[in-house]
């Protein structure tokens, strides 16, 4: 059963940064493991931030955080995790990690969508204020 915790989440000025973490556990170390970054707002739907297939690295993103958001993967800590520039207020929400992960060696195509994905973390509040 795989197991993810996500830190790094914060308040942050408009303009500002931050790093969120997503450490993994309890997976096969031959699988071969898609790992995505969400974020949900209040009463807003989940939506799809950034996928790496950790397999080659291919890494995919959703327009609102193209050229401002970077996904990562540092095999050695297990952990993936999401470089956010430039944040503005609409950023604001609470950010979700979420790993798929297979026997089979898979090849990066697109960027996830929730039910390509069956663990997720517990969450981190991102804030960004003006």
């Amino acid at each position: 059963q795989v197991q993810l915790v996500e830190s790094g989440g914060g308040s942050v000025q408009a303009g500002g940064s931050l790093r969120l973490s997503c450490a993994a556990s309890g997976y096969t170390s031959t699988q071969s493991c898609i790992m995505g970054w969400f974020r949900q707002a209040p009463g807003k739907e989940r939506e799809g931030v950034a996928t790496i297939y950790t397999s080659k690295g291919n890494t995919y993103y959703a327009d609102s955080g193209k050229g401002r958001f970077t996904i990562s993967q540092d095999n050695a800590k297990n952990t993936v995790y999401l470089q956010m520039n430039s944040l503005n207020l609409e950023d604001t929400a609470t950010y979700y990690c979420a790993a798929e992960c297979f026997d089979v060696e898979v090849v990066g195509t697109r960027l996830g969508v929730s039910g390509d994905f069956r663990y997720w973390g517990q969450g981190t509040q991102v804030t960004v204020s003006s």
